[in-house]
This record gives structure tokens, C-alpha cells and sequence, in this order.
């Protein structure tokens, strides 16, 4: 049997997921602003209990330069955004949107990057 708490959790992740879907595709089809590239993506979405406000973590490839750019149109663009996903999520309330810019993905792939170099260096040497 399912308590208050996992219930509330459940509702929450599924909140989550629906909104980073629908914000994905605002974002990808419904924004037009050169200065988003398309190698932006909503990595995840983290809404508050109450559902006021949602944080939506959004990965850039590309330089600083791109990178605050990229952010600064997101930002320009939340009310928009705010508002499309309250046409295409059903909500009671459609949260206040937060862009956060999240590094996780370009950290990895550089890290990916230095262990291929290691790799390469170490077969070198035995060679």
C-alpha cells in the first residue's frame, strides 16, 4: 500500500518528466531565437511540491560566449515558454520557470575525451 509521501513523490517525478518533455519541444520547435543553438537540450526538470516553481537544467554545447548567450535568451524567453506549456501540460497551475545552465554532459565528454588520450598515450608506449 502506497503512503501520503510516495504517492506525492510519484506525482512530482511524473510532473518531471512530462514538463521536461514539454518544454524540450517548445524550446526545439517554438522559440525563435538564433542566439538558442540546437545542440541545446533540457537535461532534467525539478519541480517544487508545491508546484510554483520549476527549475529546468539545460545543457549547451558550445563556448562561454554561446553558452551565455544561450541563457540569457532562455531567460528572455520564460514566460513563453511558461505559457505554451500551459497549453500542452494539464496542470492547475503551470509553474514559474528557473533556467539553470548544467555542465554534466560537456564534463563528461570531456572526461571521455582525456581517458581516450590515456589510452592512446598508454598503447604508444608499449608499442
Amino acid at each position: 500500500m502506497h503512503n501520503k509521501n510516495s504517492k506525492k513523490i510519484i506525482k512530482e517525478t511524473r510532473v518531471n518528466d512530462a514538463m521536461q518533455r514539454e518544454i524540450s519541444r517548445i524550446i526545439r520547435e517554438e522559440v525563435k531565437d538564433p542566439r538558442i543553438p540546437e545542440m541545446t537540450s533540457v537535461t532534467r526538470v525539478e519541480v517544487t511540491g508545491d508546484l510554483r516553481y520549476a527549475t529546468i537544467y539545460i545543457s549547451i554545447l558550445g563556448d562561454a560566449e554561446v553558452k551565455e548567450n544561450a541563457m540569457k535568451a532562455l531567460k528572455r524567453a520564460a514566460s513563453f515558454v511558461r505559457s505554451q506549456a500551459a497549453r500542452g501540460l494539464n496542470l492547475r497551475h503551470t509553474p514559474e520557470m528557473i533556467f539553470v545552465q548544467d555542465d554534466a554532459i560537456e564534463y563528461g565528454v570531456n572526461m571521455i575525451s582525456k581517458i581516450n588520450s590515456i589510452i592512446k598515450e598508454d598503447n604508444k608506449s608499449e608499442d
